[in-house]
């Protein structure tokens, strides 16, 4: 089994409390049907700061990314068909699939 991070771009906010919890009922649902496939369920972004080339800071980040899931497929293509499915997308957000590469120490 290959390692993917699927990675949260953009999406709109709820307009209420009721379409926000409905929305993360369809999501933990999703998360439920993917069994033991996910090694991150949800890994959300917080009080993000960038640190640039030239050693300086800024508070915010410098992309549309806010958040993260794990999971592992058997190839891209699997991973790509999990991404399909997440309840993300019916917000308007996109996911990025990546496969995440063993680096040695």
């Amino acid at each position: 089994m290959k390692t993917f991070m699927m990675s949260y771009l953009g999406g709109e906010q709820p307009s209420s409390p009721e379409e926000g919890k409905a929305h993360f009922a369809k999501y933990r649902e999703w998360l439920n049907s993917l069994g033991k496939a996910v090694l991150v369920p949800a890994a959300p972004l917080k009080d993000t700061t960038t640190v640039n080339p030239d050693g300086s800071v800024i508070e915010g980040s410098t992309t549309a990314m806010s958040g993260y899931t794990i999971v592992q497929a058997e190839s891209l293509d699997a991973a790509i068909k999990i991404a399909q499915d997440c309840p993300f997308l019916e917000i308007g957000g996109s996911l990025e699939v990546s496969e995440l590469m063993e680096m040695p120490v």
